[in-house]
């Protein structure tokens, strides 16, 4: 099944998602999020400089910050109140007077 077109935040939340717990290495981002080494070295470095995400060296794994699971938290919050929105939104019944 093909995915969408996802914008960077949906790529970024992947990278998150995929981090968070016990870590991931490199390999791991990219098979999760579905990124080449070009996107994965780009998106990881953007959230790494955020603060976001943490390499941890002698690993060799990537770990969400708290930070990151603030906007991991939130992210999922938001997607909430879209899809409870949209479904809103399309009921015939806001528009009868």
């Amino acid at each position: 099944m093909l995915r969408k077109h996802r914008d960077r935040s949906e790529i970024m939340n992947d990278i998150l998602d995929t981090a968070n717990g016990g870590g991931a290495t490199r390999a791991r981002i990219m098979q999760k999020a579905n990124l080449t080494y070009t996107q994965m070295k780009e998106h990881v470095s953007i959230l790494t400089e955020k603060n976001l995400l943490n390499y941890e060296r002698d690993t060799q794994m990537y770990k969400t910050t708290e930070k990151g699971l603030m906007l991991l938290n939130a992210y999922a919050i938001l997607g909430e109140l879209i899809n409870t929105t949209a479904v809103v939104a399309a009921s015939p019944q806001q528009y009868l007077f």
